[in-house]
């Protein structure tokens, strides 16, 4: 793959629809729409500057790796469980004296099979400067191969994988361009084996997409939000339709939100969910031919707010806001959930909080702590990351330190719930103990998020922790498998002679 050179003035004279002629005056008219107050409350009072630049020169990978760093050790097991790394060298060992984080994940729903994980790859740590490493697998997540970055010694950041209901694959990612920071979408029909050229996807910095896989009039369509005051380009929220080289002009939606995350419903309606938890819904961006309109439709009480650079992951989030739909058949069918890492009142520093609504974000649930340690245990539930399985069954993970006592020694955790929300099963270990302060790349934090994709019979989940004494990138299944993705785990098809 070859970077591309964007000719960003005249992409947004032909995009925009605003008068500006380059993306730097369009950056200028939006910081102009911004008060100082509203800079202030946004930026300085939350810790949420500008995390995402240009800062150290490339380096390549060292030549001697830090004595930390173990050789070997592709794989960890806990009771289990087992958690395979994804960016390893050709032989599947580990590659001493990168670090590797923020990991998305995609899955071929014709082939769930095929599986692509997409990260933040530092090719050496005493530099930050990182590119858009990715890795896939044939086999399920039993082996994997990393080709590599998608543009090698090209700055890119926050990337976020998804999928179509073709088996199509996205690598949605920040990148800098003309002196702003935008975002590009690239392709892949193959698995994620190889990427198409990218395309240019406005956005700006703490972005994430959804793509409809309904067969309602939205089908194929790719939305995208990202944090307003951090944007290249005016607006918060852009449209993708799924075929030719243009996004829609972007758009601002109502409360403006941030580092979220967004689902769409079974019917088609897109989701929107940021830090300050306010749930948006579009009935209507599932139709191509109009420019979608947002309504605020609830205000989630988690019964606190997100937690930023402190504790395990001191340069970076805590957690993302996540909202996901319920898409089965039965009693759930429709229901919307919220989930997020929460600093709430009492002693415990951060627990992962729920809630749901079954009318369409209208009215929400009283918030439910998952984490089921004691009230007072002092310990940190964080990078909390939920899905939904296709049969309703809802998947939630997070980093706990309840065993340690101490907020740099983590295990990751799971939990479910089958009943959409109302109870959830005891809290399972998942992963060895690994320290959240070692390996950092020339930044003091493991990146900002996890990802997941549930399915009938389990999870697949994209971590990063630090096993070999460094940052690296890991996959794990959560439950059964279910290779030929009829709703039945392997085992039980094998044992019935059905598979």
């Amino acid at each position: 793959m070859h970077r591309v050179a964007y000719g960003i003035t005249a992409v947004v004279v032909a995009w925009l629809a605003t008068p500006s002629s380059s993306a730097e005056m369009d950056l200028r008219k939006l910081r102009s729409r911004i008060s100082p107050d509203e800079i202030d409350m946004h930026t300085l009072s939350k810790g949420l500057g500008h995390k995402e630049g240009l800062g150290d020169p490339y380096l390549p990978p060292p030549e001697v790796p830090p004595p930390s760093v173990r050789m070997g050790r592709a794989f960890v097991e806990r009771d289990g469980f087992i958690s395979v790394q994804v960016n390893v060298d050709e032989f599947g060992n580990n590659i001493p004296g990168d670090a590797a984080n923020e990991p998305s994940i995609a899955i071929d729903p014709t082939s769930p099979n095929r599986i692509a994980i997409g990260w933040r790859q530092f090719d050496n740590v005493a530099s930050n400067f990182r590119q858009a490493g990715w890795g896939h697998t044939t086999n399920g997540g039993v082996t994997w191969t990393f080709p590599g970055v998608l543009e090698p010694g090209v700055f890119r950041s926050d990337p976020v994988l998804d999928f179509d209901a073709d088996g199509n694959f996205y690598y949605y990612s920040l990148t800098h361009m003309d002196g702003n920071y935008c975002c590009d979408l690239s392709k892949s029909g193959d698995g994620g084996a190889t990427w198409g050229e990218p395309i240019f996807a406005f956005g700006g910095d703490k972005a994430w997409l959804a793509i409809d896989r309904t067969d309602g009039p939205g089908r194929g369509s790719i939305y995208t939000i990202w944090t307003r005051y951090f944007a290249c380009s005016y607006g918060d929220f852009a449209r993708y339709k799924g075929t030719g080289e243009h996004f829609d002009a972007p758009l601002e939606v109502p409360t403006s939100p941030r580092l979220g995350t967004l689902s769409v419903a079974a019917d088609g309606a897109l989701y929107i969910v940021g830090s300050e938890f306010n749930v948006l819904r579009s009935d209507d961006a599932q139709d191509g031919t109009v420019s979608p309109s947002f309504q605020p439709v609830g205000v989630v009480n988690l019964g606190g707010s997100p937690g930023y650079h402190e504790g395990p992951n001191p340069g970076g989030m805590l957690g993302q806001v996540w909202v996901a739909t319920d898409h089965s058949s039965g009693a759930t069918h429709g229901n919307v959930y919220v989930l997020s890492t929460v600093n709430g009142a009492g002693p415990d520093p951060l627990d992962v909080m729920f809630a749901r609504s079954t009318d369409g974000g209208q009215t929400w649930s009283g918030a439910v702590r998952i984490n089921d340690d004691a009230l007072d245990s002092n310990a940190w539930q964080w990078f909390g990351t939920m899905s939904v399985a296709p049969n309703g069954r809802i998947d939630v993970i997070w980093n706990d330190t309840r065993n340690s006592g101490v907020d740099n020694l983590s295990e990751l955790y799971y939990a479910s719930s089958s009943d959409g929300g109302e109870t959830w099963s005891p809290n399972v270990a998942v992963s060895p103990m690994f320290d959240s302060h070692i390996g950092w790349p020339d930044q003091n934090k493991i990146g900002d998020y996890y990802d997941m994709i549930s399915d009938n019979a389990g999870a697949n989940l994209a971590y990063a922790a630090t096993f070999n004494g460094e940052q690296d990138v890991y996959y794990l299944r959560i439950g059964e498998r279910d290779c030929n993705s009829n709703g039945v785990p392997d085992a039980e098809d094998i044992a019935d002679a059905t598979s």
